[in-house]
Protein backbone atom coordinates (compact mmCIF):
# COMPACT_ATOMS: atom_id res chain seq x y z
CA UNK A 1 0.00 0.00 0.00
CA UNK A 2 1.02 3.33 -0.56
CA UNK A 3 -0.12 7.03 0.41
CA UNK A 4 0.58 10.33 -1.14
CA UNK A 5 -0.39 13.86 0.62
CA UNK A 6 -1.23 16.78 -1.94
CA UNK A 7 -2.57 20.44 -1.28
CA UNK A 8 -5.57 21.54 -3.73
CA UNK A 9 -5.34 25.65 -2.61
CA UNK A 10 -7.42 25.02 1.13
CA UNK A 11 -8.25 20.81 0.53
CA UNK A 12 -5.92 18.42 2.01
CA UNK A 13 -5.69 15.40 -0.47
CA UNK A 14 -4.94 12.28 1.14
CA UNK A 15 -4.16 9.53 -2.39
CA UNK A 16 -4.37 5.79 -0.71
CA UNK A 17 -3.37 2.68 -3.41
CA UNK A 18 -4.18 -0.33 -1.12
CA UNK A 19 -3.70 -4.45 -2.82
CA UNK A 20 -6.62 -5.96 -2.27
CA UNK A 21 -7.91 -9.65 -3.74
CA UNK A 22 -9.92 -9.87 -6.71
CA UNK A 23 -12.08 -12.53 -5.68
CA UNK A 24 -13.17 -11.80 -1.84
CA UNK A 25 -14.51 -15.09 -1.35
CA UNK A 26 -11.99 -17.57 -2.06
CA UNK A 27 -8.54 -15.86 -0.62
CA UNK A 28 -6.62 -18.70 -2.48
CA UNK A 29 -7.63 -17.92 -5.68
CA UNK A 30 -4.17 -15.27 -5.52
CA UNK A 31 -4.87 -12.65 -7.79
CA UNK A 32 -5.13 -9.22 -6.52
CA UNK A 33 -6.10 -5.47 -7.94
CA UNK A 34 -4.56 -2.13 -6.52
CA UNK A 35 -7.78 0.03 -4.87
CA UNK A 36 -7.79 3.81 -5.33
CA UNK A 37 -9.28 6.22 -2.72
CA UNK A 38 -8.63 9.87 -2.13
CA UNK A 39 -9.13 11.50 1.29
CA UNK A 40 -10.36 15.23 0.97
CA UNK A 41 -10.05 17.71 3.92
CA UNK A 42 -10.77 21.06 4.42
CA UNK A 43 -8.47 23.01 6.41
CA UNK A 44 -9.72 22.79 10.30
CA UNK A 45 -11.42 19.52 9.45
CA UNK A 46 -8.73 17.01 10.28
CA UNK A 47 -11.36 15.75 13.40
CA UNK A 48 -14.18 15.46 11.43
CA UNK A 49 -15.69 11.70 10.77
CA UNK A 50 -15.22 10.03 7.51
CA UNK A 51 -18.09 9.56 4.64
CA UNK A 52 -17.36 7.55 1.90
CA UNK A 53 -18.48 8.50 -1.38
CA UNK A 54 -19.90 5.83 -3.53
CA UNK A 55 -20.36 7.17 -7.45
CA UNK A 56 -23.00 6.08 -9.73
CA UNK A 57 -22.25 3.25 -12.18
CA UNK A 58 -21.45 0.96 -12.60
CA UNK A 59 -18.34 1.40 -13.90
CA UNK A 60 -18.01 5.14 -12.95
CA UNK A 61 -14.96 6.16 -11.40
CA UNK A 62 -15.42 8.90 -8.63
CA UNK A 63 -14.97 12.40 -9.66
CA UNK A 64 -12.04 15.03 -8.54
CA UNK A 65 -12.19 17.47 -6.29
CA UNK A 66 -10.64 20.69 -7.70
CA UNK A 67 -12.15 23.53 -7.13
CA UNK A 68 -13.32 24.45 -10.47
CA UNK A 69 -16.77 24.33 -12.73
CA UNK A 70 -16.40 20.48 -13.48
CA UNK A 71 -16.12 19.92 -9.04
CA UNK A 72 -18.84 18.17 -7.81
CA UNK A 73 -21.38 20.82 -6.44
CA UNK A 74 -22.28 18.96 -2.64
CA UNK A 75 -18.47 18.76 -2.06
CA UNK A 76 -18.53 21.85 -0.34
CA UNK A 77 -21.20 20.86 1.76
CA UNK A 78 -19.84 17.17 2.57
CA UNK A 79 -16.71 18.94 3.66
CA UNK A 80 -18.15 21.47 6.37
CA UNK A 81 -19.32 17.92 7.94
CA UNK A 82 -16.98 15.19 7.06
CA UNK A 83 -13.38 14.50 5.75
CA UNK A 84 -14.55 12.61 2.32
CA UNK A 85 -13.34 9.50 0.91
CA UNK A 86 -13.28 9.14 -3.07
CA UNK A 87 -13.56 5.90 -4.21
CA UNK A 88 -12.84 4.91 -7.39
CA UNK A 89 -14.69 1.79 -7.29
CA UNK A 90 -12.33 -1.18 -8.91
CA UNK A 91 -12.45 -1.75 -12.36
CA UNK A 92 -12.53 2.20 -12.79
CA UNK A 93 -10.06 5.10 -12.46
CA UNK A 94 -7.13 3.96 -10.61
CA UNK A 95 -8.26 1.21 -9.04
CA UNK A 96 -6.97 -1.25 -11.80
CA UNK A 97 -8.90 -0.15 -14.35
CA UNK A 98 -10.72 -2.11 -17.07
CA UNK A 99 -10.22 -1.01 -20.77
CA UNK A 100 -9.85 -1.85 -24.12
CA UNK A 101 -6.03 -3.53 -23.07
CA UNK A 102 -7.55 -6.25 -21.18
CA UNK A 103 -9.39 -7.76 -24.52
CA UNK A 104 -6.12 -9.37 -25.22
CA UNK A 105 -6.50 -11.93 -22.57
CA UNK A 106 -9.55 -13.08 -24.48
CA UNK A 107 -13.71 -12.80 -23.93
CA UNK A 108 -13.88 -15.21 -21.44
CA UNK A 109 -10.72 -14.26 -19.22
CA UNK A 110 -12.70 -10.93 -19.24
CA UNK A 111 -15.74 -11.54 -18.64
CA UNK A 112 -14.69 -13.87 -15.60
CA UNK A 113 -12.75 -11.07 -13.96
CA UNK A 114 -15.82 -8.02 -14.40
CA UNK A 115 -18.25 -10.81 -12.42
CA UNK A 116 -15.70 -9.74 -9.57
CA UNK A 117 -16.62 -6.03 -9.95
CA UNK A 118 -20.06 -6.23 -7.77
CA UNK A 119 -21.34 -4.22 -5.39
CA UNK A 120 -20.62 -6.76 -2.72
CA UNK A 121 -17.02 -6.46 -4.07
CA UNK A 122 -16.94 -2.88 -3.81
CA UNK A 123 -18.16 -3.25 -0.16
CA UNK A 124 -15.27 -5.27 0.78
CA UNK A 125 -12.83 -2.60 -0.92
CA UNK A 126 -14.33 0.14 1.36
CA UNK A 127 -14.04 -2.03 4.82
CA UNK A 128 -10.18 -2.39 3.45
CA UNK A 129 -10.10 1.05 2.70
CA UNK A 130 -12.14 1.76 6.27
CA UNK A 131 -9.74 -0.67 8.47
CA UNK A 132 -6.48 1.30 6.69
CA UNK A 133 -7.86 4.84 7.71
CA UNK A 134 -8.12 3.54 11.29
CA UNK A 135 -11.64 4.33 11.91
CA UNK A 136 -14.17 1.94 13.17
CA UNK A 137 -16.97 3.21 11.62
CA UNK A 138 -17.68 5.99 8.68
CA UNK A 139 -20.72 7.25 6.69
CA UNK A 140 -21.72 6.69 3.05
CA UNK A 141 -23.10 8.94 0.49
CA UNK A 142 -24.20 6.75 -2.29
CA UNK A 143 -25.49 8.01 -5.33
CA UNK A 144 -27.70 5.90 -8.22
CA UNK A 145 -25.63 2.76 -8.39
CA UNK A 146 -24.05 3.50 -5.33
CA UNK A 147 -27.00 3.68 -3.48
CA UNK A 148 -26.93 -0.09 -4.66
CA UNK A 149 -24.06 -0.53 -3.39
CA UNK A 150 -24.96 0.76 -0.31
CA UNK A 151 -27.87 -1.46 0.25
CA UNK A 152 -25.59 -4.36 -0.27
CA UNK A 153 -23.24 -3.09 2.43
CA UNK A 154 -26.39 -3.03 4.80
CA UNK A 155 -26.94 -6.85 4.16
CA UNK A 156 -23.25 -7.50 5.64
CA UNK A 157 -21.72 -5.13 7.14
CA UNK A 158 -23.92 -2.34 8.37
CA UNK A 159 -21.92 -2.12 11.83
CA UNK A 160 -19.75 -0.25 9.94
CA UNK A 161 -21.94 2.82 9.08
CA UNK A 162 -23.30 5.46 10.72
CA UNK A 163 -25.25 7.49 8.90
CA UNK A 164 -26.02 6.45 5.36
CA UNK A 165 -27.36 8.73 2.66
CA UNK A 166 -28.81 7.72 -0.37
CA UNK A 167 -29.86 9.62 -3.56
CA UNK A 168 -31.65 8.42 -6.31
CA UNK A 169 -30.05 4.95 -5.47
CA UNK A 170 -32.97 3.04 -3.57
CA UNK A 171 -32.54 0.20 -5.70
CA UNK A 172 -35.47 -2.79 -5.48
CA UNK A 173 -33.61 -5.40 -3.55
CA UNK A 174 -36.68 -8.18 -4.25
CA UNK A 175 -37.90 -7.67 -8.29
CA UNK A 176 -35.97 -8.89 -10.85
CA UNK A 177 -34.22 -6.96 -13.83
CA UNK A 178 -37.24 -7.74 -15.99
CA UNK A 179 -39.74 -6.03 -13.98
CA UNK A 180 -36.99 -2.88 -13.62
CA UNK A 181 -36.28 -2.31 -16.97
CA UNK A 182 -39.81 -2.61 -18.11
CA UNK A 183 -41.09 0.31 -15.62
CA UNK A 184 -38.75 2.43 -16.64
CA UNK A 185 -40.04 2.10 -20.09
CA UNK A 186 -42.93 3.24 -18.69
CA UNK A 187 -40.86 5.91 -17.23
CA UNK A 188 -39.18 7.26 -20.53
CA UNK A 189 -42.76 7.14 -22.16
CA UNK A 190 -44.07 10.05 -19.75
CA UNK A 191 -40.87 11.83 -19.76
CA UNK A 192 -41.06 11.31 -23.96
CA UNK A 193 -44.47 12.85 -24.05
CA UNK A 194 -43.78 15.20 -21.77
CA UNK A 195 -40.79 16.77 -23.83
CA UNK A 196 -43.50 16.69 -27.14
CA UNK A 197 -45.86 18.67 -25.19
CA UNK A 198 -43.12 20.86 -25.03
CA UNK A 199 -41.81 20.82 -28.26
CA UNK A 200 -44.18 19.17 -30.83
CA UNK A 201 -42.00 19.94 -33.97
CA UNK A 202 -38.87 17.66 -32.51
CA UNK A 203 -41.74 14.97 -32.87
CA UNK A 204 -41.53 15.07 -36.69
CA UNK A 205 -37.88 15.82 -36.56
CA UNK A 206 -37.46 12.78 -34.84
CA UNK A 207 -38.91 10.46 -37.82
CA UNK A 208 -37.18 12.15 -40.01
CA UNK A 209 -33.90 11.30 -38.46
CA UNK A 210 -34.88 7.65 -37.49
CA UNK A 211 -35.16 7.40 -41.45
CA UNK A 212 -31.80 8.59 -42.05
CA UNK A 213 -30.36 6.00 -39.46
CA UNK A 214 -32.58 3.58 -40.38
CA UNK A 215 -31.04 4.40 -44.17
CA UNK A 216 -27.58 4.31 -42.87
CA UNK A 217 -26.83 8.33 -43.55
CA UNK A 218 -26.21 9.24 -39.85
CA UNK A 219 -22.15 8.59 -39.22
CA UNK A 220 -20.17 9.87 -36.64
CA UNK A 221 -16.94 11.24 -36.32
CA UNK A 222 -15.33 7.85 -34.97
CA UNK A 223 -17.21 5.84 -37.50
CA UNK A 224 -19.77 4.79 -35.95
CA UNK A 225 -23.05 4.37 -38.42
CA UNK A 226 -25.97 5.50 -36.15
CA UNK A 227 -28.94 2.47 -35.60
CA UNK A 228 -32.34 3.93 -34.94
CA UNK A 229 -31.81 2.47 -31.31
CA UNK A 230 -28.54 4.56 -30.40
CA UNK A 231 -30.31 7.41 -31.56
CA UNK A 232 -33.41 7.19 -29.46
CA UNK A 233 -31.44 6.17 -26.60
CA UNK A 234 -30.09 10.18 -26.12
CA UNK A 235 -33.66 10.36 -24.09
CA UNK A 236 -31.38 9.12 -21.46
CA UNK A 237 -30.82 13.30 -21.14
CA UNK A 238 -34.27 13.65 -19.85
CA UNK A 239 -33.32 11.73 -16.79
CA UNK A 240 -31.46 15.15 -15.55
CA UNK A 241 -32.16 18.18 -14.24
CA UNK A 242 -30.88 19.80 -17.50
CA UNK A 243 -31.30 16.92 -20.07
CA UNK A 244 -34.09 18.59 -21.98
CA UNK A 245 -31.61 21.09 -23.45
CA UNK A 246 -29.16 18.37 -24.63
CA UNK A 247 -32.03 17.16 -26.53
CA UNK A 248 -33.44 20.19 -27.48
CA UNK A 249 -29.77 21.21 -28.47
CA UNK A 250 -29.18 18.47 -30.36
CA UNK A 251 -32.69 17.66 -32.60
CA UNK A 252 -32.97 22.12 -33.39
CA UNK A 253 -29.33 21.29 -35.49
CA UNK A 254 -29.17 20.40 -39.24
CA UNK A 255 -28.62 17.06 -38.98
CA UNK A 256 -25.69 16.79 -42.08
CA UNK A 257 -23.60 19.30 -40.37
CA UNK A 258 -20.70 18.58 -38.13
CA UNK A 259 -22.31 19.94 -34.88
CA UNK A 260 -24.90 17.85 -34.99
CA UNK A 261 -22.72 14.60 -35.59
CA UNK A 262 -20.44 15.79 -32.32
CA UNK A 263 -23.17 16.66 -30.63
CA UNK A 264 -25.39 13.63 -30.77
CA UNK A 265 -21.93 11.60 -30.44
CA UNK A 266 -21.73 13.12 -26.89
CA UNK A 267 -25.40 12.90 -25.95
CA UNK A 268 -25.86 9.25 -25.93
CA UNK A 269 -25.29 7.75 -22.28
CA UNK A 270 -22.76 4.87 -23.76
CA UNK A 271 -19.63 5.39 -24.80
CA UNK A 272 -15.87 4.03 -25.77
CA UNK A 273 -14.30 5.79 -23.03
CA UNK A 274 -16.18 3.71 -20.52
CA UNK A 275 -17.10 0.17 -22.33
CA UNK A 276 -17.61 -1.22 -19.30
CA UNK A 277 -20.68 0.84 -18.29
CA UNK A 278 -22.19 -0.97 -21.31
CA UNK A 279 -20.75 -4.90 -21.20
CA UNK A 280 -21.55 -4.49 -17.32
CA UNK A 281 -24.86 -2.29 -17.18
CA UNK A 282 -27.70 -4.80 -16.60
CA UNK A 283 -25.91 -6.36 -14.24
CA UNK A 284 -26.79 -4.10 -11.36
CA UNK A 285 -30.22 -5.09 -11.26
CA UNK A 286 -29.04 -8.95 -11.52
CA UNK A 287 -30.07 -10.43 -7.87
CA UNK A 288 -30.04 -14.28 -8.09
CA UNK A 289 -30.44 -14.40 -12.21
CA UNK A 290 -29.09 -13.84 -15.67
CA UNK A 291 -29.98 -10.61 -17.42
CA UNK A 292 -30.10 -12.33 -21.10
CA UNK A 293 -30.62 -8.46 -22.71
CA UNK A 294 -33.70 -7.59 -20.42
CA UNK A 295 -33.77 -4.18 -21.71
CA UNK A 296 -34.16 -5.52 -24.79
CA UNK A 297 -36.97 -8.45 -24.30
CA UNK A 298 -39.37 -5.98 -22.39
CA UNK A 299 -39.12 -3.52 -24.66
CA UNK A 300 -43.01 -2.92 -24.89
CA UNK A 301 -45.09 -3.26 -28.13
CA UNK A 302 -45.34 0.67 -28.42
CA UNK A 303 -42.42 1.72 -28.34
CA UNK A 304 -41.41 -0.73 -31.56
CA UNK A 305 -44.43 1.19 -33.09
CA UNK A 306 -43.57 4.42 -32.57
CA UNK A 307 -40.31 5.31 -33.22
CA UNK A 308 -40.20 9.05 -31.66
CA UNK A 309 -40.43 7.42 -28.04
CA UNK A 310 -37.14 7.60 -26.42
CA UNK A 311 -35.26 4.95 -24.55
CA UNK A 312 -33.27 5.68 -21.38
CA UNK A 313 -30.56 2.78 -19.89
CA UNK A 314 -31.58 0.45 -22.37
CA UNK A 315 -29.07 -1.17 -24.05
CA UNK A 316 -29.39 -3.16 -26.63
CA UNK A 317 -27.10 -6.39 -28.11
CA UNK A 318 -27.32 -4.76 -31.36
CA UNK A 319 -24.78 -2.43 -30.36
CA UNK A 320 -22.22 -4.85 -30.27
CA UNK A 321 -22.41 -4.90 -33.95
CA UNK A 322 -23.04 -1.43 -34.83
CA UNK A 323 -21.06 0.52 -32.15
CA UNK A 324 -17.50 0.99 -33.28
CA UNK A 325 -16.13 0.90 -29.32
CA UNK A 326 -18.51 -1.75 -28.58
CA UNK A 327 -17.27 -4.67 -31.46
CA UNK A 328 -14.38 -6.03 -29.35
CA UNK A 329 -16.53 -6.37 -26.03
CA UNK A 330 -19.58 -8.33 -27.94
CA UNK A 331 -18.24 -11.52 -26.96
CA UNK A 332 -17.86 -10.19 -23.28
CA UNK A 333 -20.86 -9.04 -23.11
CA UNK A 334 -22.62 -11.91 -24.44
CA UNK A 335 -21.29 -13.99 -21.78
CA UNK A 336 -22.28 -11.88 -18.86
CA UNK A 337 -25.83 -11.90 -20.31
CA UNK A 338 -25.89 -15.41 -20.31
CA UNK A 339 -23.88 -15.15 -16.41
CA UNK A 340 -26.38 -16.19 -13.59
CA UNK A 341 -25.46 -13.42 -10.99
CA UNK A 342 -25.67 -14.43 -6.97
CA UNK A 343 -28.06 -12.66 -5.00
CA UNK A 344 -26.41 -9.45 -3.58
CA UNK A 345 -29.15 -8.18 -1.15
CA UNK A 346 -30.67 -9.90 1.91
CA UNK A 347 -33.44 -7.99 2.73
CA UNK A 348 -33.78 -9.46 6.47
CA UNK A 349 -30.03 -7.95 7.21
CA UNK A 350 -30.82 -4.54 5.53
CA UNK A 351 -34.00 -4.53 7.99
CA UNK A 352 -32.40 -5.77 11.02
CA UNK A 353 -29.68 -3.10 10.07
CA UNK A 354 -31.51 -0.24 12.23
CA UNK A 355 -29.55 1.94 9.82
CA UNK A 356 -30.03 6.22 10.30
CA UNK A 357 -29.63 8.90 7.37
CA UNK A 358 -31.73 9.90 5.01
CA UNK A 359 -32.12 8.98 0.95
CA UNK A 360 -33.62 11.03 -1.82
CA UNK A 361 -36.06 9.48 -4.02
CA UNK A 362 -37.02 11.48 -7.37
CA UNK A 363 -40.85 11.18 -8.51
CA UNK A 364 -39.83 11.21 -11.95
CA UNK A 365 -36.31 9.49 -11.79
CA UNK A 366 -36.61 7.28 -15.05
CA UNK A 367 -33.35 5.19 -14.36
CA UNK A 368 -34.51 4.26 -9.92
CA UNK A 369 -37.99 4.18 -10.23
CA UNK A 370 -39.63 5.79 -7.47
CA UNK A 371 -42.63 3.10 -6.91
CA UNK A 372 -39.44 0.46 -6.15
CA UNK A 373 -37.66 2.91 -4.40
CA UNK A 374 -40.43 3.00 -1.85
CA UNK A 375 -40.82 -0.27 -1.35
CA UNK A 376 -37.43 -0.46 -0.23
CA UNK A 377 -37.58 2.28 2.04
CA UNK A 378 -39.99 -0.01 3.73
CA UNK A 379 -36.93 -1.67 5.38
CA UNK A 380 -35.26 1.25 6.25
CA UNK A 381 -37.61 2.96 8.85
CA UNK A 382 -34.83 4.73 10.57
CA UNK A 383 -33.70 6.58 7.05
CA UNK A 384 -35.28 9.64 6.59
CA UNK A 385 -37.47 10.01 3.11
CA UNK A 386 -37.20 13.01 1.06
CA UNK A 387 -39.77 12.39 -2.00
CA UNK A 388 -39.31 14.59 -4.17
CA UNK A 389 -40.18 16.25 -8.06
CA UNK A 390 -37.52 19.41 -7.70
CA UNK A 391 -34.83 17.42 -8.94
CA UNK A 392 -34.09 14.49 -11.34
CA UNK A 393 -31.84 11.75 -10.74
CA UNK A 394 -28.98 14.00 -11.06
CA UNK A 395 -30.41 15.72 -8.29
CA UNK A 396 -27.14 15.72 -5.84
CA UNK A 397 -25.05 17.30 -8.21
CA UNK A 398 -27.42 20.64 -8.00
CA UNK A 399 -25.64 21.11 -4.68
CA UNK A 400 -28.85 21.52 -2.07
CA UNK A 401 -30.03 18.03 -2.46
CA UNK A 402 -27.02 17.41 -0.15
CA UNK A 403 -27.82 19.70 2.73
CA UNK A 404 -31.56 18.60 2.57
CA UNK A 405 -30.64 15.22 4.21
CA UNK A 406 -27.96 15.93 6.57
CA UNK A 407 -30.46 18.20 8.09
CA UNK A 408 -33.13 15.39 7.87
CA UNK A 409 -31.06 13.03 9.24
CA UNK A 410 -29.83 15.42 12.52
CA UNK A 411 -33.66 15.93 13.02
CA UNK A 412 -33.45 19.85 11.92
CA UNK A 413 -36.57 21.56 10.67
CA UNK A 414 -36.80 22.01 7.16
CA UNK A 415 -38.42 24.73 6.11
Amino acid sequence: MSTVVRRLLDLTVEEHTLTVPLVWSDPSDGRTIEVFARVVTRDGGDALPYLVFLQGGPGHEAPRPFHSSTAPAWLDEALAHYRVVMLDQRGTGLSSPVGDADLERGASAVAEHLTHLRADAIVRDCEAVRAHLGTTTWSVLGQSFGGFTTLSYLSTDAASLDDVFITGGLSTVTRSADEVYALCYDKMRIASEKYYRRFPEHRDTMRRLVDLADAGRITLPDGEVVSASRLRSVGSALGTNDGWQTVWSLLERDPGSNAFRYDLMHAMPFDGRNPLYYAFHESSYASGQATRWSAERTEPADFADDVTLFTGEHIRREWTETVPAFQPWREVALELAEHEWPSIYDAEAITASAATGAAAVYVNDVYVPMEFSLETAQLLPGVELWVTSEHEHNGLRSGPVLSRLIDLAHGRRIR
